[in-house]
């Protein structure tokens, strides 16, 4: 964290928040002024005794608005849950744990509803701007947190990810996104998309404070700092075949002249190419498993609430009602076989290298009809997703060059995850430099 002292850095959030030339009227769903002062507030008087409850303490910290926070409504981005009223009794663990280390929560951020889309737009609450070009999508479906962190709203965002949704507004906002292995973290206290697929995953400006809040929240309170991993000799995985088709003339050559400075430093490179993508859609085309697990969710709503609900999303919640169980448990059962396939392919190398989205972020303009924005919606979400249903551990990192933002997404093995970071802290060095 900063020199600064925790009421310092919270007053500079708090000024950002509420700059009326800036996003955090949209990116900022509430704001916890005097509780994080209280917070802020007792972090430095620990701080001035020579106390600490870790590296966390008096860290500025925001939280989607899908994690329960006792005594109030877990809205998940929709007016339609918000009316329904229902209070939550206790926090979610995960922040739990962040409050348990000295974590000051500075509010609850922007989120598509019921976190159903990588666009990042919410027409109920206003679609926060991206921060490079606020015409442009912030990619989501965390895309308050995204763009909270990119304006210095907080320090650190805690997101769920189930295809993409923190590393998707991440790359498309020029920040950090990590997605941990799934069994990690709990999702008890998170509102469910998918609880096959669904994680939670810190965004923020840096690979070792993700690294701090993924230790955190997966239950230790002092983790140890992070040592980057040497990169030379290291065995990445350059994906082949669709990851890599597309790629727009920002993205592409970034992603090509980042490969060339990886291999200058020494790491190994080898195209990967992953048939097991042909039988992931194969899967997919029975419906998929995110549609069928969110229409369990929201079946009883939809049916008295549909026309409450954002229609892009309304229209993908109403095709998954056709799924039938059969499908369904087919689809899991593949799903499995496939994450032992795809592990043992990776087991190979260290980590595999794709671009996290293949696109810069889409004008908000562009994902106003629904041909448009399920076009952008499905391409954003093409990489990413493929971490999420090999049950993988991925981080996507900003790539240097002019222009919009874009990312470098590495995934490692379920399990891998301390071993990513490092791997993510080394060329997150290389690429600063």
């Amino acid at each position: 964290m900063s020199a600064k002292s925790a009421v310092e850095r919270l007053d500079v959030a708090l000024e950002r928040i509420d700059d009326p030339r800036g996003e955090g009227a949209r990116a900022m769903l509430k704001v916890y002024r005097d509780r994080a002062r209280k917070e802020a507030t007792a972090a430095d008087e620990r701080a001035r005794k020579g106390e600490s409850l870790g590296p966390l303490d008096g860290a500025i910290v925001s939280i989607k608005d899908l994690f329960d926070m006792a005594g109030e409504v877990t809205a998940a981005g929709s007016k339609l849950i918000a009316d329904e009223g229902k209070v939550a009794e206790s926090n979610a663990p995960a922040i739990c744990k962040l409050f348990s280390v000295g974590a000051v929560i500075v509010g609850r951020t922007n989120m598509t509803e019921f976190a159903f889309s990588g666009i990042g737009a919410n027409p109920h609450y206003g679609t926060p701007g991206n921060p490079a070009d606020r015409t442009r999508i912030p990619g989501g479906s965390s895309s308050g947190g995204a763009v909270a962190v990119a304006d210095g709203m907080c320090e650190i965002t805690i997101g769920s990810d189930t295809g993409g949704s923190t590393r998707v507004p991440a790359a498309l906002c020029g920040i950090v996104g990590f997605k941990p292995s799934k069994w990690r973290i709990s999702t008890e206290g998170a509102f469910p998309l998918s609880e096959t697929l669904d994680s939670i995953g810190p965004m923020a400006r840096t690979v070792a404070e993700c690294a701090l809040a993924d230790a955190v929240m997966s239950g230790d309170k002092r983790p140890k700092p992070l040592e980057a991993e040497p990169l030379s000799g290291l065995r990445i995985g350059v994906a082949k075949g669709r990851p890599v088709e597309g790629l727009d003339e920002t993205v592409g050559p970034r992603f090509a002249s980042t490969l060339g400075a990886l291999e200058k430093a020494g790491a190994r490179l080898h195209d990967e190419p992953l048939p097991l993508l042909a039988e992931m859609d194969a899967v997919n085309a029975k419906g998929g498993i995110v549609p069928a697990e969110a229409w369990r969710v929201h079946r009883e709503r939809f049916a008295r609430g549909r026309n409450q609900i954002d229609p892009m999303l309304a229209n993908r919640l109403e095709r998954a009602q056709d799924i039938t169980g059969e499908d369904y448990r087919w689809m899991l059962t593949e799903r499995a076989r496939l994450v032992k396939a795809f592990d043992d392919q990776l087991s190979g190398f260290d980590v595999l290298a794709m671009p996290a989205v293949p696109i810069a972020a889409p004008t908000i303009a562009d994902c106003e009809e629904p041909r448009t924005f399920a076009r952008n919606n499905a391409q954003v979400l093409r990489n990413t997703s493929i971490g999420n249903f090999f049950d993988l551990t991925a981080i996507t990192l900003p790539m240097p060059g002019s222009g919009l933002p874009c990312g470098l997404m590495l995934m490692a093995r379920n399990g891998q995850d301390r071993r990513l970071l490092a791997i993510a802290a080394a060329v997150e060095r290389l690429l600063s430099a």
